[in-house]
């Protein structure tokens, strides 16, 4: 049994994490600890706060008893918002207080687009013109190319969350662009677990959603990999990329 951990900023989509874990079919656990969002808003200010150390280790002691085996900063805003330095001393903190590897989503992407050969992405964001942008920035620093993003306006997480499918269609096919090897929708309040399938079906190429990536990522720290056409090309490659 190889257990997972996540910390998870406040209630939107984390139904994704039961969803992936079903997924897998396999001896994983996925252990979800909720932390404090405090103001919900996709503000650069209110996001750096969301993804401060004291929030992120007050809910370490839980993924710790539960035997987690490493820990991922499940939230995508809350990480690239620092830039890509800043964003590496807080999972680097993240690891110190959880003594056990750690990462975040935005991170995740990075990987997750190394893993699979994608060179250059197309970007669907559920978050306002400047925070996507930052994310664009975060991906550009990690070498991935971004032909365009497709920002949608949204304010609040609580909204995000009330997304279904066809939105989340229409935003992975309003982003895709001719020259993008994959499409990514960063927001891990934006429910996509059961729609990867159906968008990589739909667009002809690889999907990479918030939740998802979030999950390999941790199974990538464990050094796991699990087959699972379900969520997606991602979860079909071989190997996975070493940080």
């Amino acid at each position: 049994m190889t257990a997972l951990g996540f910390l998870y900023p406040g209630h939107s989509a984390e139904d994704d994490y039961p969803r992936i874990e079903q997924l897998l079919g396999s001896d994983i656990r996925v252990d979800v600890v909720h932390t404090d969002i405090g103001e919900d808003a996709h503000r650069v200010d209110a996001l750096r706060r969301m993804g401060a150390p004291e929030r992120l280790a007050a809910g370490v002691e839980s993924l710790r008893l539960s035997g987690a085996e490493a820990v991922v900063w499940a939230c995508t805003s809350g990480s690239f918002v620092y830039g890509w330095e800043g964003a590496h001393e807080q999972v680097r903190g993240l690891a110190r207080v959880a003594g056990m590897p750690a990462s975040s989503t935005s991170f995740a992407f990075v990987h997750a687009a190394q893993e699979i050969g994608a060179r250059r992405v197309a970007v669907g964001a559920t978050y306002p013109d400047d925070v996507a942008d930052l994310f664009a920035e975060f991906l550009r620093a990690g070498g991935v190319e971004v032909t365009g993003v497709r920002p949608s306006g949204i304010v609040t997480a609580a909204e995000v969350g009330t997304w279904g499918e066809r939105e989340v269609f229409a935003l992975a096919q309003s982003a895709d662009h001719p020259d993008a090897e994959a499409v990514l929708l960063p927001d891990t309040a934006l429910h996509t677990a059961a729609y990867v399938a159906g968008l990589e079906k739909a667009l002809g190429k690889p999907v990479l959603t918030a939740n998802q990536v979030t999950v390999w990522e941790a199974l990538r720290l464990t050094g796991r990999r699990v087959n699972s056409p379900a969520l997606g090309e991602l979860f079909t490659r071989e190997p996975i990329v070493q940080a």
